[in-house]
């Protein structure tokens, strides 16, 4: 049996909101030394700019929803998780580069994906309308905190509604930055 996990590694505001109302997100703290933890987390150009090595250790598939994978297209840049398996999912008719999957059911690829006899985990990397029809599959939250209120923007499960699940808490970490780290998984 797989040990894959669905691992929701994600920025978000203390108010909830992954990004804001127009899909920006520069207004989260920056903590460093998390690139050097969850290198696999990050995109293949930040890494380069950082000077870092991927070793896929922690991650080696990744799956994001279309606005999340729109910047780097937007910026030329078709395969921005080119280290690892990359899954976008969204609407038939959209174009990705070669080195990415198009899927439309989100649920049946996490899956799938999960039933994997071997692998490392599978990071979420959003967006929030994503990571709520994801909700049941999310076996851990590493939420980076960061200390601002957006007030409005994009949700961190978008609209899921209401429907409690609880948590348990692994770890905090406080930075320097002001920024805090939290790991949770699901009480089952």
């Amino acid at each position: 049996m797989s040990t894959r996990e669905l691992v929701y590694f994600v920025a978000v505001s203390l108010d909830g909101f992954i990004a804001a109302p127009d899909g920006g997100y520069g207004d989260f703290t920056a903590e460093p030394e998390l690139l050097h933890e969850f290198t696999d987390a990050f995109p293949s150009h930040v890494q380069r700019l950082a000077g870092v090595r991927v070793d896929r250790s922690r991650f080696d598939t990744v799956v994001m929803g279309w606005n999340t994978c729109t910047p780097a297209l937007d910026e030329g840049i078709e395969s921005p998780y080119a280290h690892l398996r990359q899954y976008v999912v969204a609407s038939p008719g959209r174009r990705v580069g070669a080195d990415v999957h198009l899927v439309h059911d989100a649920v049946a690829t996490v899956r799938a994906l999960k039933a994997e006899p071997s692998g490392t985990a599978i990071h979420l990397a959003g967006g929030g309308r994503l990571a709520g029809s994801l909700l049941d599959e999310i076996d851990r939250l590493v939420l980076k905190v960061s200390p601002v209120v957006l007030g409005d923007g994009v949700p961190l499960f978008g609209r899921a509604g209401y429907s409690p699940r609880p948590l348990r808490v692994l770890e905090q970490r406080r930075f320097g930055s002001g920024l805090t780290l939290v790991e949770a998984v699901p009480r089952r």
